[in-house]
């Protein structure tokens, strides 16, 4: 039985991951469960899958009903819940930067990291990246763009790329004139066109940036120039991302929309098993479009890239200053065109650390958080 912990369970990732997990009895065995604050998902959750431990963001006046498991409590709590099980693999579904530092535990306890976490890669690509070479650590990318060019890679050298697409749907945006952006709500920028997921990803996803950390996050997991990393907008979603390499071939990655299919490859990796899923009809698709993305009109992509090459830990600023001005923008606080413009601002004040250490992304994610929110505030 392959032991399993579920980082973020009752998150669509994590809540789809179990779904996986389900219909391999004979195979898994989920071993540890965390949550931020849907304690009541989690009960649930605990009755059916019987984990060893679970932990909860915060137990203040909370009263879970959890039987006789061991209870961990915050960030803190989530670490020590991963020091003290033996897992074989951990499913990382938590949104955001706080998944760096279980994602680094992690990688002292376990064989594979099925990643959905961009953030934590965007933050600290390198060290992550280093960490899992020296302790033999597979990280397979559960993201649905980066488990297609993982696929598309199948095992070969970096040197054999030339190019890597990321495909995108554009967001619930795509065909909204810039002139109108000023007055999009929050309901309308979680309200995704293809993809049902947490606000703060569907904002990302919405402002265009969620691409941008992809890139980024790219340029890690295949060690690539992120010169040769492309965002290629692709409306019907079909193709989920595309790998060229050096002699001109280019493969890609097809299927339903449907995060199922990226987290069960990265759970059975390298095997492939039975999904249950529905294949896209091709016969009813009557077109595959492709469009250059708007810069102009999605200015965080420009700033993701701008980020990515400076490096350093211009990515972690940017990624901590995006997350504090997304959270000011679903709170209602500022519009949605003001969180491109706080972001390049707290860039342009920022004064790199190059080949940061852990000590030095988390002191620079914590300035631009208050950088971000002295601006708005």
């Amino acid at each position: 039985m392959e032991k399993i912990a579920v980082l973020g369970s009752t998150g669509s990732i994590g809540a789809s991951g179990l779904r996986v997990i389900s219909r391999f009895p004979d195979r898994f065995k989920v071993c540890g469960l965390s949550t931020n604050t849907n304690i009541e998902l989690l009960e649930n959750q605990v009755k059916k899958f019987r984990p060893q431990a679970v932990c909860i963001g915060s137990l203040i006046g909370a009263k879970p009903k959890l039987g006789n498991i061991k209870v961990y409590e915050g960030a803190d709590g989530l670490c020590r819940m991963l020091k003290d099980l033996k897992i074989d693999t951990a499913l990382v579904g938590i949104a955001g930067s706080s998944a760096l530092l279980p994602v680094l535990t992690a990688l002292d306890k376990v064989k594979k990291i099925a990643l959905a976490n961009k953030e934590a890669l965007v933050m600290a690509g390198g060290i992550i990246m280093d960490k899992a070479a020296k302790n033999r650590v597979t990280i397979v990318p559960v993201d649905s763009e980066h488990s297609a060019i993982f696929q598309c890679i199948g095992g070969r050298e970096s040197q054999e790329l030339k190019k890597i697409f990321l495909t995108g749907s554009g967001g619930p945006f795509l065909n909204v004139k810039k002139s109108g952006f000023k007055n999009i709500t929050p309901e309308q920028a979680v309200n995704h066109p293809k993809w049902k997921m947490g606000k703060k990803i569907s904002v990302d996803s919405a402002t265009m940036m969620n691409k941008g950390l992809e890139v980024i996050e790219a340029r890690w997991l295949f060690n690539m120039d992120i010169n040769n990393i492309h965002i290629l907008i692709h409306p019907e979603a079909v193709i989920h991302s595309m790998v060229e390499f050096r002699d001109g071939a280019i493969l890609a990655q097809l299927g339903a929309c449907d995060m199922r299919i990226p987290i069960q490859y990265g759970l059975t990796y390298p095997e492939r098993l039975d999904s249950g899923i529905k294949s896209p009809s091709f016969s009813s698709i009557k077109n595959l479009s492709f469009y250059e993305p708007d810069f102009e009109k999605f200015p965080c992509m420009g700033l993701a890239y701008e980020a990515g090459r400076k490096a350093g830990t211009y990515p972690c600023v940017l990624n901590a200053s995006n997350e504090t001005a997304v959270k000011y923008f679903i709170e209602g606080g500022i519009k949605f065109t003001d969180i491109p413009k706080v972001i390049e601002k707290v860039m342009g004040m920022h004064k790199d650390t190059k080949s940061p250490g852990l000590g030095d992304i988390l002191e620079a994610d914590k300035w631009a958080r208050i950088k971000t929110q002295e601006i708005l505030g």
